[in-house]
């Protein structure tokens, strides 16, 4: 039971860390994007998308060679540190976080913007400051985009594979996801252990995609 349960409470939990950390850097991004005019903006913004479409192998790639241990960070990780953030829990939630991170914001881009400029000027004229306009108007008025993007984020991260494998590696009990799990029960024949793991991935999607539906109708 433990070789089953490990790889799965290890998954849920890399996505919820990693989906607090993108629920606030994708809200961040979108405020900053949103408020700011400036040459090049259009080129930040593709940066920001660019994990959506990159191959997964490719993310695994680049944070590799970012954070690896002949990497400037990885040297730094390695002085400071003594230690690498090479496979471990802690690159698995990295590749979750860079992954995930599109869809937290462009879900917190079109929620912020659709907010009624109108009621966040009448906001301002009754004396708020731009900080209290943000959290006491522009965010309860998105919560739905921001939920759904969260939601999708956290169901995007528990499905990462080919970035995870690359970067975090397969570490029975220390690293292995579900979808690592998933690779190396059937590269061994384990064809029913293979499949517990797929009809657990299916029905944590398929709820939480139900959620993010649900949180989109009442946006709308």
């Amino acid at each position: 039971m433990e070789e089953f349960w490990s790889p799965v409470w290890l998954s849920i939990n890399v996505s919820l860390l990693a989906g607090v950390i993108v629920a606030i850097l994708g809200t961040a991004a979108a405020r900053w994007m949103a408020c700011r005019r400036f040459r090049g903006k259009t080129i930040v913004e593709t940066v920001f998308m660019l994990p959506l479409v990159l191959p997964p192998s490719v993310v695994g790639f680049l944070l590799v060679v970012l954070f690896g241990r002949h990497s400037p960070i990885g040297q730094l990780m390695e002085t400071w540190f003594h230690t690498t953030v090479l496979f471990t829990p802690g690159a698995a939630v990295m590749a979750a976080v860079v992954v995930s991170f599109p869809l937290m914001y462009q879900a917190a881009k079109a929620g912020l913007e659709a907010v009624d400029p109108t009621v966040e000027g009448a906001a301002r004229i009754d004396g708020a400051n731009e900080r209290q306009v943000f959290w006491h108007i522009s965010l309860p008025l998105a919560r739905n985009a921001l939920l759904s993007g969260a939601v999708l984020s956290f169901a995007r991260s528990l499905g990462e594979f080919g970035a995870t494998l690359m970067f975090a590696g397969n570490i029975p009990g220390k690293t292995q996801t579900i979808p690592t799990a998933v690779y190396m029960a059937m590269e061994s024949g384990r064809m029913e252990l293979a499949w517990a793991w797929v009809a657990v991935t299916i029905g944590l999607s398929f709820s939480l995609l139900s959620c993010a539906a649900k949180l989109g109708r009442w946006q709308r």
